[in-house]
């Protein structure tokens, strides 16, 4: 398991921390693949009722390391891909707390979250056009069916950065808390929900996403030919040589 990934169950909570403040809390392929058997392994784990994903710091995740962008890929899943999948097929209930930065990946994963909790200054951006990229973590579907075409074009295309609170109207996010509570308020939420009766707790989320999950497995597998492709392409490359060279 990567140190890069904090893990602690109480009472029936696992809270799972994003451990590289160091880098924003920026996801490379260690921690994609120790989030991803840490929610495996709560799904399999009767003492686990709920998990709550948060980062380190003062931030939640500047997203994917620009660095592992950078290298070719192997055919198939990436790590990250690893990671959205188990959030998709997991039954237990998921409550993202954001702190800080929530960029890219670090914001259409919380799509595949139960509730979401962001503290007012808390701030998101989805740069996939601005930096030669296409949409993933199924935001191609899932994204404008949330907040609304016009937003997701604001958002998506445009790649604008938008508020907690821009976040709350949109619907995107569950609640805004004051600087430094949105944790304690995810973990409260977390509680509530481990007292339940846990099968049917499962089974009504799972009842939820029945229809849904399909899609978006066969959206992942759309996005991730074109988001592979696109990798290799000279807008993106130019745009990580230009943020590498940044000061």
């Amino acid at each position: 398991m990567s140190d890069s990934v904090l893990a602690h169950t109480h009472q029936g909570v696992l809270t799972l921390t994003i451990n590289r403040p160091e880098r924003r809390n920026a996801l490379d392929i260690a921690t994609y693949l120790a989030l991803a058997a840490q929610v495996q392994r709560a799904q399999d784990n009767a003492d686990v009722r709920a998990i709550v994903l948060t980062g380190a710091g003062n931030h939640f995740t500047a997203g994917n390391d620009l660095k592992d962008f950078q290298t070719p890929r192997a055919p198939g899943d990436s790590a990250g891909m690893t990671f959205l999948r188990s959030l998709v097929d997991c039954d237990l209930p998921v409550i993202a707390a954001v702190e800080g930065s929530a960029i890219g990946i670090g914001v259409t994963l919380l799509q595949h979250c139960d509730f979401v909790y962001a503290a007012e200054n808390a701030n998101f951006r989805i740069p996939f056009v601005p930096l030669g990229l296409c949409p993933e973590g199924a935001s191609s579907l899932l994204f404008a069916k949330i907040v609304g075409p016009r937003r997701a074009a604001d958002w998506l295309l445009r790649g604008q950065a938008f508020s907690a609170q821009a976040a709350r109207d949109a619907g995107f996010i569950s609640g805004v808390l004051p600087a430094g509570e949105a944790l304690a308020h995810a973990h409260a939420v977390a509680a509530e929900l481990a007292a339940l009766p846990p099968e049917a707790l499962q089974l009504s989320k799972r009842m939820l996403k029945h229809v849904e999950r399909p899609f978006i497995h066969d959206a992942l597998d759309y996005e991730l030919g074109l988001f592979t492709q696109r990798l290799k392409s000279d807008e993106a490359q130019a745009a990580f040589a230009g943020f590498f060279k940044k000061p």
